[in-house]
C-alpha cells in the first residue's frame, strides 16, 4: 500500500481535487479537509514511484493543495500532512506518528482537551494509556481509529465516483451587463469540466452555458437564456474551449443583468490520447513498416535511424550491412534459394573474434572445449579490399560447434596456415 494525502485550506470543497486525483488512480476518497489516494498499483504506469511522486507534488500545487504527505496507509498520510511532514523520513512509521499531536487524528479531536488534562498530548502518550480504561472513558471508535492509524486494523473508505453527467453552477460576485464579461466566470466552470473529462478520458463536442437573469428584469425577458458551443473534434483543452466560447459570446447581447451561470457538458465523446511513442500503437492499422521508419527518421534524423540489410556473403561478420533508413527501397533484400550452410548458426556473434589459448592442440575457454560438429569451411573476401590501407579482408577458416561445461555451446573457428602464419583458434559466437 502506498497512500498520498493532499490537504486543502479550511472550508474548501474537495470535489475538483478528487476529480483531478482520479486521473492517477480510481482509489480516491475525501476525508475532512483532504483527498486521499492509493497509488501503489499506478506507480508502474507513471514510470515508477519516484517519478509519480514528483508529478503529483508539482501538479497538486496548482490545485490549491497546501500540504502533501506519503505513508503506507491513508490515515497515517493524513496525520503526517496535518503535522506538516512529507513522510516518516528515517524513522519507522510508528515512531514518526508517536511524536505527533493528538489533533492530527480526527477521532481524537473531540477528546483533545480532556486528554490534555491528564498530560496526554501526543499519539504516543495516547497509545501508552490502558486500552480498557480508554475504551470505557471515551468510546471504541477512538481505539479503532488509533489501530487504523498504526496499520493494526483495516481501513474502509467511500471511494469517489464521478457523476454520469457534468453540470456545475457558479454565482457571480456582481451582476454582469456585458456578455463578454461572462467569460471570466465561465473559465472557472470550464476548468471544473476539464477535470471531470480528464477523469473520464473524454472530451466534449458540445457544451452549453446557461445564465440566470436578475429578478428585477422586465416581463418580456425570460428567467434564463443559454448558448451552446460545438467543436469539430472532442476536446478538453480549457484554453481552446474558452476561446470558442468568447467568440460566440461576442455576438450575444444580454437582455438583463446576469447573476448566476451553469455549464453543462452536452455531448461527451471518448478522447483518443496521442501516443508519445515513436512506434505505432498496438491495434493501429494502415501504417506499414516503411512509413513508420520514415516518420521516425524525419523526427530524429536519417543518420540516427539505420536498418539492417542482408548481404549474400559467407563471412559471418559480413552477412549484414547497416543502411540509412531513408534508403529503404533502393536495395531489396537478396533472395536465397538455399541456406548458406546446413550447420546450425549461433544467435549471438562477438563484435571481434576472441583468440583462444591452446593446450595440447585443444582450444580452451573456461576449461577445455570438446568439438562436436564440423568443420564448416569458409574461404572468401578476396574481393573486399580497403585500398587506403592496402588491406584485403580475405578469411580462411574452419568453423566448429564446441561444448564447454561452463559456457554451453560455442561457435569457434581455426584459421589455416597462410603466408607463413600459424593456425590459431578463435571464439566467434554463442548458441542460446
Amino acid at each position: 500500500m502506498w497512500w498520498c494525502a493532499l490537504c486543502l485550506p479550511p472550508d474548501t470543497p474537495c470535489t475538483e481535487l478528487s476529480w483531478w486525483a482520479l486521473g492517477f488512480t480510481p482509489r480516491v476518497t475525501c476525508v475532512d479537509e483532504a483527498v486521499l489516494m492509493e497509488l501503489a498499483a499506478s506507480a508502474r504506469l507513471f514510470g515508477g514511484r519516484r517519478t509519480l511522486r514528483e508529478r503529483v507534488q508539482v501538479q497538486a500545487l496548482s490545485h490549491g493543495v497546501t500540504q502533501v504527505a506519503w505513508a503506507p496507509n491513508g490515515l497515517a498520510a493524513l496525520a503526517l500532512a496535518r503535522a506538516g511532514q512529507t513522510d516518516s523520513g528515517t524513522l519507522t512509521l510508528a515512531d514518526a506518528l508517536d511524536a505527533l499531536p493528538l489533533g492530527v487524528l480526527s477521532a481524537a479531536r473531540p477528546h483533545e482537551r480532556t486528554l490534555a488534562q491528564v498530560g496526554c498530548r501526543t499519539l504516543g502518550a495516547l497509545r501508552r494509556l490502558p486500552r480498557e480504561g480508554l475504551g470505557r472513558r471515551f468510546d471504541q471508535a477512538l481505539l479503532h481509529a488509533l489501530d487504523q492509524l498504526y496499520g493494526l486494523a483495516p481501513q474502509a473508505h467511500d471511494w469517489v465516483r464521478l457523476p454520469e453527467v457534468f453540470e456545475a453552477r457558479l454565482e457571480l460576485m456582481a451582476r454582469v451587463d456585458d456578455a463578454a464579461a461572462l467569460v471570466f466566470g465561465a473559465h472557472r466552470l470550464l476548468q471544473q469540466m476539464a477535470l471531470w473529462l480528464g477523469a473520464r478520458r473524454s472530451g466534449v463536442t458540445a457544451f452549453t452555458l446557461r445564465w440566470a437573469h436578475d429578478a428585477m428584469r422586465s416581463r418580456e425577458v425570460g428567467p434564463t437564456d443559454e448558448l451552446t458551443v460545438r467543436t469539430a473534434r472532442p476536446s478538453r483543452d480549457v484554453s481552446h474551449l474558452l476561446r470558442l466560447l468568447a467568440e460566440h459570446l461576442h455576438h450575444v447581447r444580454l437582455q438583463a443583468p446576469v447573476g448566476e451561470l451553469w455549464l453543462h457538458a452536452t455531448d461527451v465523446q471518448p478522447l483518443r490520447e496521442t501516443s508519445a511513442s515513436l512506434l505505432p500503437d498496438a491495434g493501429q492499422e494502415g501504417e506499414t513498416l516503411p512509413r513508420v521508419i520514415e516518420r521516425i527518421a524525419a523526427r530524429l534524423g536519417a543518420a540516427r535511424v539505420l536498418r539492417p540489410l542482408l548481404v549474400a556473403d559467407h563471412r559471418p561478420e559480413a552477412m549484414c550491412r547497416w543502411r540509412a533508413a531513408d534508403r529503404w527501397a533502393d536495395a531489396p533484400l537478396p533472395h536465397h534459394s538455399a541456406p548458406i550452410s546446413d550447420t546450425p548458426q549461433p544467435g549471438f556473434l562477438l563484435p571481434e573474434p576472441l583468440k583462444l589459448v591452446v593446450r595440447g592442440h585443444r582450444p580452451l575457454y573456461l576449461g577445455e572445449l570438446r568439438l562436436l560438429l564440423g568443420p564448416q569451411r569458409i574461404e572468401g573476401g578476396w574481393w573486399d579490399r580497403d585500398e587506403a590501407r592496402h588491406d584485403m579482408r580475405l578469411v580462411v577458416r574452419d568453423y566448429w560447434i564446441a561444448f564447454s561445461g561452463r559456457a554451453g555451446l560455442l561457435w569457434i573457428f581455426q584459421t589455416r596456415a597462410t603466408d607463413g602464419a600459424e593456425p590459431a583458434w578463435y571464439l566467434h559466437g554463442f548458441f542460446a
